[in-house]
């Protein structure tokens, strides 16, 4: 745990463990087999890059048509994003894992097997609402289930896994590009079928976050969890003590006897999530109401800046730097691929040694400087006669690896910690839920307008747009984000200006009371 000292205005410092306790294995496999569900996310985003190639001349589509597919399972996603909140808070953090799997499991085998345009659509409808509960469920099982000491690093596991999957879906389109024109992208959005199976199952052998198993009364169920997951038996039952504060559950209750445990919670607000769109929007406390735009300001900022569209659309920009056969633009896309996935491995490695913020302001400004790079070389090609742009277009392929190397070290993976560990109990889920839709929605609107975007201002011209986004992000995280590094998941809410670390000592609107220790129903 955290040391806390009092300042003047009585909110502890932020401070990280003066000595570093061993990772916690049981805590390490329950976050990588949660995080693995993003897997599906970033082979089916990069997955397009390689596909879209041969589905257009299978198809016979426009270029409008393609980048309307390409982007739009990001809106569709939308649908999962917000439902999953709710899901998650009714059926538990593991079960809307597994239905996650489900869902983009019937997705992929949709996109393989389509033989129209119009299928194809339906299919990227299934998958994107299967990313969208990937995406949002499993920083926050993977933030309630972590150990303080290490929520940094094992929050970031996402991720990882969606690098991880963006590198599958590049090897994917590598290895299938020499397959007949119609079959060589359908292959590669089956192969996407196969890990759902062996995520769904290895998802029913994790235990169930602890926090979810407190706000259903079942206390005994949680001990034993954070039993396994914490550093030691003395940080499990303080984590245990913090979560029960954190819900209004009185001090004692649900330590011999679980019935008062159950009548309690389900007398308190929010057990299944009931009020809590009212609380998180038309009656915030102005902590939470920082605490969303911090959330979804960064997860505006993550996607605006063009990241998807350079993940999605490489094999065209390399194209345009002068790699003209599909088989050295694919190759180079790859190391795109494996640069993006091993520079997460940075991010991962800091984020609990030296904070947050430090990482994303040094991942913004990297970002800014690759982009006006990039753009520039990219200008400047546009100005050099065919066949001799050959060192530009190494400078060209250096920024874009650098640009997918300053991502990851920061904006990457920090959005989905930051976003995962700010919000009060009550609210994590939807809260959550909300920055995933943000998120989603700038995707979406990236990468369905990137082909519009450089026919109309030229890929240098985007580029430089991003570029700006960027530059505005980095100004945003400086004076709007405090650092979280070394605090419980139950007190970054006073980083915000929230009170003494109880979420629920605020007036009910029903009665007037407090609802830290008299337990109200919103639904009175």
């Amino acid at each position: 745990m955290s040391k806390q000292d009092a300042s003047d205005d009585g909110i502890p410092a932020a401070e990280a463990p003066a000595k570093r306790p061993p990772l916690n294995k049981y805590a390490l496999a329950c976050a990588i087999l949660a995080s693995m569900n993003s897997i599906l996310l970033g082979y089916d985003v990069s997955v397009m890059s390689g596909a879209q190639l041969f589905m257009k001349q299978d198809l016979k589509i426009t270029d409008t048509q393609i980048e309307i597919l390409a982007g739009i399972i990001n809106i569709y996603s939308l649908v999962g994003s917000l439902a999953a909140g709710r899901t998650s808070d009714w059926i538990g953090r593991r079960y809307t894992m597994v239905l996650a799997a489900a869902i983009f499991f019937a997705g992929a085998l949709i996109m393989g097997l389509a033989p129209s345009y119009a299928v194809l659509m339906v299919g990227r409808f299934v998958a994107g609402v299967g990313v969208g509960y990937a995406l949002m469920i499993a920083p926050v099982y993977t933030a309630e289930v972590s150990p303080t000491s290490a929520r940094g690093l094992l929050t970031s596991f996402p991720e990882v896994f969606i690098n991880t999957g963006v590198l599958l879906g590049y090897v994917s389109n590598y290895a299938f590009h020499g397959l007949p024109v119609h079959l060589s992208w359908r292959v590669m959005f089956l192969v996407g079928a196969v890990p759902p199976v062996f995520l769904a199952l290895g998802v029913l052998a994790m235990p169930e976050s602890p926090r979810w198993l407190v706000m259903q009364g079942r206390i005994a169920d949680a001990r034993r969890v954070l039993a396994k997951t914490s550093d030691s038996p003395a940080e499990a039952e303080a984590r245990l003590a913090d979560i029960k504060s954190a819900i209004g559950i009185p001090e004692g209750v649900g330590d011999g006897d679980n019935d008062d445990v159950v009548i309690v919670t389900r007398k308190n607000k929010g057990t299944h999530g009931e009020g809590v769109w009212r609380d998180l929007l038309l009656r915030p406390t102005p902590a939470v109401r920082r605490i969303l735009i911090a959330c979804l300001g960064l997860q505006f900022f993550q996607q605006a800046s063009g990241i998807d569209s350079v993940v999605l659309y490489s094999p065209r920009v390399f194209q345009k730097a002068g790699l003209q056969s599909d088989n050295n633009s694919l190759g180079a896309t790859m190391a795109v691929g494996a640069c993006k996935t091993l520079f997460i491995l940075v991010a991962t490695f800091f984020l609990d040694r030296v904070g947050r913020r430090p990482l994303l302001l040094t991942s913004a400004g990297g970002m800014v400087v690759s982009l006006v790079t990039l753009a520039s070389a990219l200008h400047a090609i546009d100005r050099v006669p065919e066949g001799h742009a050959t060192p530009l277009a190494g400078v060209s392929i250096a920024a874009v690896l650098a640009f997918v190397a300053s991502f990851s070290i920061g904006m990457g993976p920090i959005a989905w910690v930051y976003s995962s560990e700010i919000f009060p109990l009550r609210l994590r889920a939807q809260g959550c839920a909300m920055g995933t839709a943000m998120n989603r929605i700038m995707s979406g609107t990236i990468t369905m307008s990137f082909i519009s975007l450089y026919k109309a201002i030229t890929l240098a011209g985007s580029f430089y747009l991003y570029s700006g986004i960027a530059a505005a992000g980095w100004v945003f995280m400086f004076f709007f984000l405090p650092e979280t590094r070394g605090r419980s998941l139950e007190d970054t809410e006073q980083l915000f200006g929230g009170g003494d670390g109880q979420e629920d000592v605020r007036e009910d609107g029903h009665d007037g009371q407090k609802k830290s220790t008299e337990l109200t129903s919103s639904q009175q």
